[in-house]
């Protein structure tokens, strides 16, 4: 059975164009994908599209992009990065342990403050651009504890940036070869940085280096440093000295800074630092915003993140890996039809049709709502079957 094709077929006889010629399959499979990726999961959120998800945290890290499609080809077409899930819905649970899930950036940093330490003078000018090598005085140099207890918080591209690098690689990595072209990839709105050096130049102005978001990628501890910019495209990598573990970073873990400024730092100038420090360990706080997923504290070591999030459809495949969404079939021809009729200006298909579409999109999330309703709603006397509640210990039924 080949699924696609029966779509493909219904979908002629929709918009009545039985041959290849008025309009090609791979042109139609275009529309079936764009409405199947693009319009299903904002028009209805189906039940059989509810999945799991999870992932194991890394030591020192404290945010987390959801995950992106990698580019694929699907019936001769090619199909770019997205992302695989719509949303994240609670509980989340972090080794096991249901946290708070929060989507207000304010209420969680209300909790979990970031407070900026403004360290003040970590060094002072030579009269030249470096290099320097910097010592940030709220962590030690010497190789930290494994898993480590401490350390500052690192630079971020989300996922817009991760897909601008045309590498779905989370976080970014690059050689010293490659880290002009990747810093000056990422749009800059994409890019949160956490840790600022600060100084003055002899005619005045602010001179202000920061991380990029991008590591070496023979170190992930190693941030790469960069000159902010303007949007849309203004960051620029820092043009001495190349970048390497002994120029143009930062260690997060042990908090030595190795950069060489491209405008001269004024003798006796000083250089300054700004950072977010951070004890690390069991994280038991969970904010969801801009698609990135950030934990307080920031891990230690490895745990376990699990949390329910729906699928973001895939290209529709032409192989048996579509019959589970086969009931869906005359509802994904129709839409992909509906998409074809207004694109053609066909204004008196389009309403006719209109109603019988909408009859198949009630008919399609009749079915995910039987799910959703199938479990009792829970209240301060039910905690559902099988748990002891708080008022008289009995099992709800």
């Amino acid at each position: 059975m080949n699924l696609l094709q029966d779509v493909i077929t219904y979908v002629r006889r929709l918009i009545k164009s039985p041959s290849n010629a008025q309009i090609t399959d791979n042109l139609i499979i275009d529309y079936i994908n764009r409405f199947w990726m693009m319009d299903v999961d904002a028009r209805v959120q189906l039940f059989d599209l509810k999945t799991s998800f999870q992932f194991q945290t890394q030591p020192g890290v404290d945010k987390y992009n959801m995950p992106l499609y990698s580019s694929y080809s699907e019936a001769g077409q090619t199909v770019g990065m997205y992302p695989v899930y719509q949303g994240i819905v609670p509980p989340i649970y972090i080794n096991g342990i249901q946290v708070p899930f929060q989507t207000q950036k304010n209420q969680f940093f209300n909790i979990w403050p970031n407070i900026v330490q403004n360290l003040g003078v970590v060094a002072t000018g030579d009269g030249t651009r470096g290099p320097y090598t910097i010592q940030i005085p709220i962590l030690s140099s010497p190789a930290p504890q494994n898993p480590p207890l401490q350390g500052l918080l690192r630079g971020h591209i989300d996922i817009a940036g991760i897909i601008a690098t045309g590498n779905n690689v989370d976080p970014p990595v690059t050689d010293n070869a490659g880290a002009a072209a990747a810093i000056a990839s990422v749009p800059v709105t994409s890019v949160e940085s956490q840790f600022y050096l600060t100084s003055i130049g002899s005619d005045g102005n602010n001179i202000v280096v920061a991380d990029s978001g991008w590591f070496l990628d023979t170190n992930i501890n190693y941030g790469l440093l960069m000159n902010p910019g303007k949007a849309p495209l203004g960051n620029t990598a820092l043009s001495n000295g190349g970048y390497s573990t002994t120029s143009n970073v930062v260690n997060y873990l042990t908090g030595q800074v190795y950069v060489e400024f491209d405008t001269p730092i004024p003798s006796g100038q000083n250089i300054n630092a700004q950072c977010f420090f951070y004890e690390a360990g069991l994280p038991r706080g969970f904010l969801f915003y801009n698609n990135t997923i950030t934990l307080r504290s920031p891990p230690d070591t490895q745990y376990l993140v699990q949390c329910d999030a729906y699928l973001s459809p895939a290209a529709f495949l032409n192989s048996a890996d579509a019959i589970p969404f086969g009931y869906m079939a005359e509802y994904i021809a129709r839409g992909a039809a509906r998409k074809i009729l207004s694109d053609t200006g066909d204004v008196e298909q389009f309403q006719f049709y209109e109603s019988l579409f909408q009859e198949q999109e009630m008919l399609v999330w009749k079915r995910s709502q039987r799910q959703f309703t199938a479990t009792r709603t829970e209240s301060i006397y039910s905690q559902g079957a099988g748990f002891n509640n708080n008022y008289g210990g009995g099992v709800s039924l």
